[in-house]
């Protein structure tokens, strides 16, 4: 298992900026694939950016496509997500999570984080 802890949340300005970052610990010697997911009061969970344990694949929710960025670094064993030009409908709690392989499907990630607010305001 692998624990993960997000931090980085936080009030930021629409148009401004934010980094998030996702700590694990555990059995990180596992080559395992990370994603960011969000949700919303009263919404589902929703897929917002996946990599690759090497960094070389990457993959985007169509709502954040060209805002954020996704990133690791594995000798620190930390998961980023760069967030520029924030929208007030990016507010959410941010959770990152291991998977087997880069995807969209929150079933197929085994270990989550407790998420970390991030609200947008305008």
């Amino acid at each position: 298992q692998v624990q993960l802890v997000e931090s980085g949340g936080g009030l930021v300005q629409a148009g401004g900026s934010l980094r998030l970052s996702c700590a694990a610990s555990g059995r990180t010697f596992r080559r395992y694939a990370m994603g960011w997911f969000r949700q919303a009061p009263g919404k589902e969970r929703e897929f917002v950016a996946a990599i690759s344990w090497s960094g070389d694949s990457t993959y985007y929710g169509d709502s954040v496509k060209g805002r954020f960025t996704i990133s690791r670094d594995n000798a620190k064993n930390t998961l980023y997500l760069q967030m520029n030009s924030p929208k007030p409908e990016d507010t959410a709690i941010y959770y990152c999570a291991t998977a087997v392989a880069v995807t969209s499907v929150a079933a197929l990630y085994e270990n989550w984080g407790q998420g970390t607010q991030v609200t947008v305001s305008s």
